[in-house]
């Protein structure tokens, strides 16, 4: 079984694991604020992972970069695409947590190198830094090109918010004013206003029969310069926030078709495809580095 780290903070309890340095159970009290998993079982679509190299899916599994082509191996075989990067199912290690297996604490550092591997022969350090306190959850995902050639990168978590049973009786509010509609394989297709759309939350509204599998961009931030994406339903609220310079993109995931609890969030530094699209897709230059933070908090009692 992978190593298991408890956070403590207030009434916040995490735990962090070492497979893929995912978040495994975020509670407020009694509470479930994301869809958890077993220690010792399988990570249901992504629960909690973080994505990097890219964020979402590379199309076809298939990408140039650098005036070559790069094949990755095929993870989403029904659309032939490569999803959510390389570290999901990877082993990380623990660099900064002086406790005792078991014993809580309110934060712990992994890390992790990536590649040179088939489709993807560029080498990055990877350090992630989950950290607790009363008010929630904040993870900082930094990668720095350790190789001698640059590198396509982007990053994202995925977390499933919790609310309730049945995300039709969620209340969203998605400050976002631009949805990227996709094709039948879910690639990009355009990108369009959220108005007159199913998918325009920027006021708070129940997500109903809605079946949203999409990126969104156009991010509002609040008077603190933070994205706040709020969930609310039976159980309570959940917000998830972030400054939309660091992660100008968020997938929103019904899992309408998956029979699945939850609302998957997920912010990313690009939207799907952009290895090869190009679009917002950070190249780092041997030495570089790129950080981006996100925080997921209680909302209520």
């Amino acid at each position: 079984m992978s190593r298991q780290f408890i956070l403590r903070s207030g009434t916040l309890h995490a735990e962090i694991t070492e497979r893929g340095a995912a978040l495994r159970l975020l509670r407020h009290g009694g509470r479930d604020l994301v869809t958890s998993w077993p220690a010792d079982g399988p990570m249901p679509y992504y629960s909690g992972s973080l994505l990097a190299p890219w964020p979402n899916r590379v199309g076809g599994a298939s990408y140039s970069f650098g005036g070559e082509t790069h094949r990755l191996p095929v993870n989403e075989e029904d659309r032939g695409h490569a999803l959510h990067g390389l570290v999901a199912d990877a082993v990380w290690e623990a660099v900064e947590d002086d406790r005792d297996p078991g014993d809580p604490g309110d934060s712990v550092r992994l890390a992790h190198t990536v590649g040179p591997v088939p489709g993807y022969p560029f080498t990055l350090s990877l350090q992630v830094l989950h950290s607790l306190t009363p008010d929630g959850l904040t993870t900082t995902l930094t990668a720095e090109n350790t190789g001698d050639t640059a590198a396509p990168y982007g990053c994202g978590p995925h977390p499933w918010l919790l609310a309730g049973g049945d995300v039709r009786e969620y209340e969203l509010h998605l400050p976002a004013e631009r949805v990227l509609l996709v094709d039948d394989l879910l690639l990009p297709r355009s990108l369009e206003d959220v108005s007159g759309t199913p998918y325009d939350f920027t006021s708070p509204r129940p997500v109903g029969g809605t079946a949203v599998d999409h990126a969104f961009t156009g991010l509002r931030p609040g008077a603190d310069g933070l994205v706040r994406v709020r969930v609310s339903g039976p159980d309570g609220g959940v917000e998830m926030r972030w400054q939309a310079a660091e992660l100008p993109w968020v997938q929103v995931c019904t899992g309408s078709a998956l029979d699945h609890a939850g609302l998957a969030v997920e912010p990313m530094t690009c939207p799907p495809d952009a290895f090869n699209s190009g679009t917002d897709l950070i190249v780092l230059q041997p030495g570089e580095k790129a950080e981006a933070s996100w925080t997921i908090s209680p909302l209520g009692g």
